[in-house]
């Protein structure tokens, strides 16, 4: 029987396709994206190169709301990026920092970021952090308890899918359950 050989063409072919695709791949992805109200909020990790344009035309953004603190802006340069590509877009910027670690917004913040959605000229708005994960969706459940009237059980389980299924801490429980209240 004849052993079957894999010719160098067809290998760098092969390689070049799996380059390609990973590449296109990670182009056209916004890390982490959520649809939380069509229209309204969207979440998503830190946008990045393509992704700016993307969320303007495909969804309509009007405000950016980056909750990333100031000592996370020296990563990689993506705070010039973003804020240079909003003002060049006519797209409002607004941060509102929650620090990284605690995860859980001071009331201060979560009133900002209520008064913010509450104003029609900011919508659509992306809100983002890092990942998007662990710090964007406790913002979204003040948002969904207190201007969407969503029962913190129902508030959960959108959280829990913009953690990407990552059950929710005690100390975020507690908070949603308060906002309840």
């Amino acid at each position: 029987m004849k052993e079957k050989r894999f010719s160098p063409t067809g290998l760098i072919i092969a390689a070049l396709i799996t380059v390609a695709i990973v590449f296109l791949v990670r182009h056209f992805h916004i890390k982490n994206f959520h649809i939380v109200k069509p229209g309204v909020l969207y979440v998503s990790g830190q946008p990045r190169g393509m992704d700016y344009p993307r969320l303007l035309y495909g969804y309509h953004i009007s405000t950016i709301i980056n909750i990333r603190s100031s000592f996370e802006h020296r990563e990689r340069n993506w705070y010039h990026e973003e804020i240079t590509w909003a003002k060049n877009n006519g797209v409002k910027y607004i941060e509102l920092p929650v620090e990284k670690g605690g995860f859980l917004p001071s009331k201060e913040i979560q009133d900002k970021f209520l008064a913010v959605m509450a104003e029609p000229e900011n919508l659509p708005a992306l809100l983002h952090g890092s990942t998007g994960t662990k710090r964007v969706p406790i913002l979204v459940a003040v948002w969904l308890i207190k201007n969407e009237g969503l029962s913190a059980e129902d508030t959960v389980k959108i959280v829990e899918k913009i953690n990407n299924d990552r059950k929710i801490t005690e100390a975020e429980n507690k908070l949603i359950t308060q906002l309840t209240n």
